[in-house]
């Protein structure tokens, strides 16, 4: 069995490894990198892999480890016949994101990844392990083929709202592997935390915010962050405060199919059109999905009167739809993203609107990533004969954690 990373040694993001046994191949993950702006085109950093835009009989599918952009970013640019295998609800999420945004995937051939059920290849065998996640239904992946076992850890955490199948993991792992190829997102030469704040704390410190704020209380997070949402949702309840959400967020809540994951239909949760949403609402004929929320619609004419009993997801798209509503009276801004983000001189307007409206911003966020103790409990635990750093962007700090690993360079084939 050859490997060779396409993309990952390093840097975080654009992840796609490829696997080849027998004269036939797999890809894992094709993502976007973080680098990627708005004015760049994807094509550009589509990698050079045979048979993931023109036919080619030895690819089998393509496998993507869960539904963020740095993993599957590129796949709706492969063509629209490869198999591709990934979680069914990450699928219906993905499904939602295309409905919405310009990212998600094409309408490919589908086998769905369930925790532990092996699926064959060719002379792959792939078995999905679930993992403790900020992207909901994201699987690592073991590859065992002619007697030699792959680990790829895809990305995980320990300290979120599923870090009791982190802990199941440990107590259980695949024995017998020969390499395990780690996610690292978190390990730098400046990195000082050895652990997170898990989602429980977080919702302890969101409480306290809510209840301190007089005004509209902004949260600037992601719509797909299912554990956060539950967080602000649980907050919210806490401190005796609705939920508003937009019609996008709605239906990814709706698309997991959990039914204990907090809906725009639930009481204490209000949906919001923002005008973009509309618009698209038109262009696509989405009348079915906000119809479904109808009952708990809430107006912009509304959204003054409700502010000082709310709690708004935020994105900066919503500025001029907020100012508008004339609802941010003694409003605050809690932001639940990485901090890089902000430096970003994109962000330069929205700061500038924070700082004309006396908005103030407070960080309240953790890492989505396994925090350095948890990767040592995670390799500790798996115990394969060598660890090959990937998703990082220090990769020779691998060596000063942990034993027995060889870094590899992008585009370079390797042999198992």
């Amino acid at each position: 069995m050859r490997v060779c990373i396409h993309r990952g040694t390093q840097e975080i993001g654009g992840s796609c490894i490829e696997i080849e046994a027998n004269g036939k191949r797999i890809v894992l993950d094709l993502g976007l990198p973080l680098t990627a702006g708005p004015e760049d085109s994807p094509e550009d950093f589509f990698p050079l892999v045979k048979g993931l835009r023109e036919p080619a009989d030895d690819l089998l599918a393509l496998l993507i480890s869960h539904p963020h952009q740095d993993h599957y970013g590129l796949a709706s640019l492969a063509r629209p016949d490869l198999p591709v295998l990934i979680g069914d609800a990450a699928r219906r999420i993905l499904e939602v994101a295309r409905q919405f945004t310009p990212s998600g995937l094409a309408p490919n051939v589908f086998t769905p990844l369930r925790d532990r059920e092996l699926l064959s290849l060719g002379p792959f065998r792939i078995t999905p392990y679930l993992v403790d996640h900020s992207a909901y239904d994201a699987y690592a992946m073991l590859v065992d083929c002619n007697g030699k076992r792959l680990l790829y850890s895809g990305d995980f955490m320990g300290h979120g709202r599923k870090a009791r199948v982190f802990e199941r993991f440990l107590q259980d792992p695949p024995g017998d592997i020969d390499v395990l190829l780690m996610e690292g997102t978190t390990i730098s030469r400046n990195a000082k935390a050895r652990r997170f704040a898990s989602e429980d704390e977080l919702e302890a410190e969101f409480a306290e915010y809510f209840r301190a704020t007089q005004g509209l209380a902004l949260v600037w997070s992601s719509g797909q962050n299912i554990d956060r949402l539950v967080t602000i949702f649980r907050a919210c309840k806490r401190a005796g405060r609705q939920f508003i959400i937009d019609l996008y967020t709605a239906e990814i809540l709706r698309a997991t199919g959990n039914p204990r994951v907090p809906q725009g239909t639930w009481d204490g949760i209000r949906v919001f059109l923002p005008r973009s949403q509309r618009n698209r609402v038109k262009e696509r004929g989405l009348f079915d999905e906000v119809n479904r929320y109808r009952a708990n619609r809430i107006y912009p004419q509304d959204l003054a009167k409700a502010a000082s009993h709310s709690v708004m997801l935020f994105r900066p798209g919503l500025m001029r739809e907020l100012d508008a509503a004339d609802c941010l009276k003694d409003s605050r801004l809690a932001y639940s993203l990485w901090q890089g983000y902000l430096r970003d001189p994109r962000q330069a307007r929205f700061m500038a609107w924070l700082r004309e409206r006396s908005i103030p911003i407070e960080m309240i966020h953790t890492s989505g990533h396994a925090s350095p103790d948890d990767l040592s409990r995670f390799a500790q635990a798996v115990g394969a004969k060598y660890l090959v750093p990937i998703h990082t962007f220090a990769p020779e700090a691998f060596s000063d954690l942990f034993p027995r690993v060889e870094q590899k360079e992008d585009g370079i084939w390797w042999d198992v």
